[in-house]
């Protein structure tokens, strides 16, 4: 009892670290935005799994979460999430399923390689990239280019070569005996899907409300929140061999994707001048001087960072409380770059900013005290197929709850147009 007790509980503080990350990743979009959600989402595992010999290759596995959550992020769903706004049941159910796909797309990719890099076996990644480059290739151009099965017209109809990853990878798991990683990879699949249907959901109750909030974002939240949890139960869900001394990874590479290319991508896409100064105009009289200063703040920190946690991790072994620190600065600096990029610092107009310092402090009030909470809850293809099954009838109910909900509105999208 008491150890189920401790493993709901960490399912509960990962759910919040990705689902808090994933909503300050509304501020920044795009891969970059999920890529850096996607690593504080595996560093929070890692802490929690209190193993040694995953502190080892920290930096390693919070960087295959990262690829695998921001490589979903070149998906298009502006479009789906009006869909569900629609005013009737086929527009609403084909929106919510819509997204139940594409958050799965994102869960698996991020699970799957947040898993792989947990094996105790030493993955040919290389072979495990090209599967997936292959897969996107094929399955975009049978999808899209010869079937025309589009999603999302006219937007990018990236959900075909992602799903084509998707089928790639899986391939290559299951081709090599990775069945952890498969399990990890379904187990955030899910969580994701539901996550982002339900977000959407909650998303358009919302809205018919009218309730004053950013209700774009409670749908960010839930598709991290859930994401992260499944990601979590799929890890701490399975038996785990320890990793040999011999499993070591370069550390440069992960150093440079997570702490400097990651975050001056966000830079580069998210500060620039014209954004700053229209956002700081709404808030005070003389924009432009403070967003000067805001855009070379920010650009001046990712090398501070960098350079002190380079010089702290050269020639010393990874280990708990060094990771738990860079976990803590990682997540505290991209809650302040939310902070920076909506004015929060100068204006309480964006009341959801400081939920984020909320969530951020709970967390780290969680993990003061850490206990591991692994359980071996094997799950059968047969179960796998009627928890899938049980997942779409869920968000097909849920469709028509949100079809009826709310009054007819003029704005929302339709796929399959029937509304004159």
């Amino acid at each position: 009892m008491a150890s189920s007790r401790i493993l709901r509980r960490n399912i509960l503080i990962a759910g919040l670290t990705l689902g808090t990350a994933w909503a300050v990743r509304g501020q920044f979009g795009h891969e970059q935005g999920a890529a850096w959600a996607g690593g504080l989402g595996g560093m929070i595992i890692l802490l929690l799994a209190k193993r040694d010999d995953w502190h080892q290759h920290f930096l390693f596995s919070a960087m295959a979460a990262a690829i695998g959550w921001g490589v979903g992020g070149m998906i298009s769903y502006g479009i789906v999430v009006g869909y569900a706004r629609a005013l009737d049941y086929v527009n609403v159910a084909y929106g919510l399923e819509s997204l139940l796909l594409i958050g799965s797309l994102y869960g698996f990719l991020g699970g799957g390689l947040f898993g792989l890099s947990l094996e105790s076996k030493i993955a040919n990644w290389g072979k495990a990239i090209v599967a997936m480059v292959v897969g996107a290739i094929v399955a975009y151009w049978f999808i899209i280019e010869q079937l025309g099965w589009t999603m999302t017209p006219p937007r990018s109809e990236a959900w075909a070569g992602t799903l084509g990853m998707v089928i790639g990878l899986y391939w290559f798991l299951r081709a090599n005996g990775f069945h952890r990683s498969i399990h990890v990879a379904l187990c955030s699949a899910v969580g994701g899907g539901f996550g982002f249907a339900f977000g959407n959901f909650l998303q358009v109750l919302g809205i018919a409300s009218e309730i004053s909030f950013n209700f774009w974002n409670v749908m960010e939240y839930s598709i991290g929140f859930f994401g992260g949890s499944g990601m979590a139960y799929g890890v701490f869900t399975q038996q785990w061999e320890q990793n040999t001394p011999a499993k070591k990874y370069n550390p440069t590479i992960p150093f440079l994707l997570v702490l400097l290319i990651i975050p001056v991508v966000v830079w580069k896409e998210s500060f620039g001048m014209e954004r700053l100064t229209e956002t700081y105009g709404r808030l005070i009289s003389d924009p432009t001087a403070i967003a000067k200063y805001v855009q070379t703040l920010v650009l001046l920190i990712v090398p501070i960072i960098g350079l002190v946690f380079w010089r702290k991790r050269q020639g010393q072994p990874q280990g708990e409380r060094s990771n738990k620190a860079l976990f803590i600065v990682y997540f505290g600096w991209y809650i302040l770059l939310s902070w920076l990029i909506t004015g929060a610092l100068v204006s309480g107009y964006r009341i959801e900013q400081y939920l984020y310092l909320a969530n951020f402090i709970v967390i780290g009030l969680l993990l003061r005290n850490i206990t591991p909470g692994f359980q071996f809850k094997p799950i059968t293809a047969r179960q796998w197929v009627l928890y899938i099954a049980a997942t779409v009838l869920i968000v097909a109910v849920l469709a028509f709850i949100a079809l009826h909900m709310h009054e007819p509105w003029e704005r929302f999208n339709e796929r399959y147009p029937v509304n004159k």
